[in-house]
């Protein structure tokens, strides 16, 4: 579209007060100097005075402050960088990941195999602002988080949020929010108190870390979600208990235990919840703050928040077959991962074993091989292996036959020789090639290690067995392709549509 019809397009979603836009669009009002999600309350601005912007580092580039009534810069992040395979899809997966903040402008760059000069570019061209921009904002915004949700002192936040100094953080508050990060905390609507956890909950006896609060756009069925992820748990790098799910993180400064759990009470900062909004409460346990914004990207990443269920369930319902598996769960994510590597270990184990079978191999690798953590947490005691570890071992040590343990080792192999990228911000169409040169991986294995390690919300996953695969395949009452035939018909959602399919094949089998 043309400027002026993208300025028309962006009013008319402004004037539809629409909770879908927000995280998408952010409108400077000229008037106020102050930037608002769509669904601000407020009265709406004359059209003359509104600016449209893609991201909130774009209206904070442009000097707008961010409303103290709607919040726009606590949204749930746009799905479209998730679903974006381009340059500035991988690149805004990267900067969430906090990559700008450890590495630099420069890192990010190389590590798109593009120059700052270009990237820089692009990135305006895209989404309205720099990759310095656009990590400043996250940093504001993960400050704000901090000294609204917590006790931590104001220099243990500056550089969990990823500050190189006090005085760059007070500079950025000042900027962001008009006003220091002390008065910030001192006028925040309502301060988190340390509640009492449910009794029998393994954070009883764990103490305090530092809780917040993950939005997403609803519906969302949080506890049909963890416990989905409670029931692949493998024991000591994962635990669900009493509707909280704990696993370990394996972070860039060291490790860390992620606690997830429906909330009992209100989001922090705000007396009532945003309609079209929920949270999940996270409670996390560094054993090096510098990991905080990564932390929260891959607990987002792991239940995937960041997903837009109303767009995906309006394009899966129109399939007779899926309709009414949407209508039963509304909103269904498709569970990612918080560790790439570890998630193509663990499919590579599950391709040719039950579920059982697979997470106790998994469980024993850990017990024998994990980093054991600093402090156990409940039954989470260790951190996955590293894959050089595992490269490191004869078949037999890695699973229960000589085949098995054979793929497994050249899946590690492959990912700590280099010759496998799964990171943050990977082609995804290039890592899909790597993994089918790895002995041992299928297209079914690939297709699985992309939808969740990758995270890719359009993956069908082929009908029929890989050739490694010892059973047979159904999807539905389909044969291939007729079923890849329909499957065209759920883009660019088909990872949803695999993933409502899997589970009526598990309660009806």
């Amino acid at each position: 579209m043309r400027d002026a019809e993208h300025a028309e397009h962006y009013y008319r979603a402004a004037l539809s007060n629409d909770s879908r836009f927000d995280g998408r669009l952010f409108i400077g009002v000229a008037s106020t100097g102050i930037y608002c999600r769509p669904t601000c309350p407020a009265m709406t601005p004359k059209r003359a005075n509104m600016r449209f912007y893609r991201t909130a580092a774009a209206a904070q580039a442009a000097g707008f402050r961010a409303c103290k009534r709607c919040r726009p810069d606590s949204t749930p992040g746009s799905p479209e960088w998730n679903s974006r395979a381009d340059l500035a899809g991988r690149a805004m997966r990267l900067i969430a990941d906090g990559l700008v903040d450890r590495e630099g402008v420069g890192g990010l760059a190389a590590r798109l195999n593009y120059s700052e000069r270009q990237l820089q570019r692009q990135l305006v061209a895209e989404v309205g602002a720099g990759p310095l921009a656009l990590a400043r904002a996250q940093r504001a915004r993960t400050a704000q988080l901090l000294l609204e949700t917590t006790e931590l002192h104001v220099s243990e936040i500056a550089f969990a949020a990823g500050f190189s100094s006090i005085r760059q953080f007070n500079a950025t508050m000042r900027t962001v929010f008009s006003m220091p990060p002390t008065q910030l905390r001192a006028r925040a609507a309502q301060r988190v108190t340390q509640r009492a956890p449910r009794a029998g909950s393994p954070a009883r006896a764990w103490g305090s870390g530092i809780r917040i609060q993950l939005p997403y756009r609803t519906p969302l069925d949080v506890d049909a979600l963890l416990a989905h992820l409670g029931a692949q748990a493998v024991p000591g790098i994962e635990e669900y208990a009493d509707g909280g799910y704990h696993r370990a993180l394996s972070l860039p400064h060291g490790t860390a235990v992620a606690t997830l759990s429906r909330p009992d009470g209100k989001p922090a900062g705000r007396t009532q919840q945003p309609p079209g909004r929920g949270f999940v409460e996270c409670e996390l346990h560094l054993q090096d703050l510098r990991d905080m914004t990564a932390a929260v990207q891959r607990c987002r990443d792991l239940l995937d928040l960041d997903a837009d269920p109303l767009a995906v369930d309006a394009v899966l319902a129109r399939d007779p077959l899926l309709a009414p598996l949407v209508a039963r769960l509304p909103g269904r994510r498709v569970p990612g991962c918080a560790d790439p590597a570890e998630c193509a270990v663990r499919e590579v184990l599950a391709q040719d074993a039950a579920p059982e079978r697979a997470r106790s191999e998994a469980a024993l690798l850990v017990a024998r091989y994990g980093k054991p953590l600093t402090r156990e947490f409940g039954g989470v005691t260790h951190a996955f292996p590293a894959v050089d570890t595992l490269a490191g071992l004869p078949p037999r040590e890695l699973a229960d036959t000589p085949e098995r343990g054979s793929r497994v080792k050249a899946i590690a192999t492959a990912l700590a020789c280099g010759d496998l990228d799964l990171g943050v911000g990977v082609d995804r169409d290039e890592a899909t090639r790597q993994l089918l040169k790895v002995d041992g991986v299928g297209p079914r294995t690939a297709a699985a290690i992309r939808m969740r390690a990758l995270g890719d919300p359009d993956v069908s996953v082929p009908a029929g067995p890989d050739p490694y695969e010892e059973g047979t395949y159904e999807e539905g009452t389909y044969e291939e392709g007729t079923y890849e035939e329909r499957a065209e018909a759920w883009r660019p959602w088909r990872s949803y549509a695999v993933q409502h399919l899997w589970a009526a094949r598990t309660t009806n089998p």
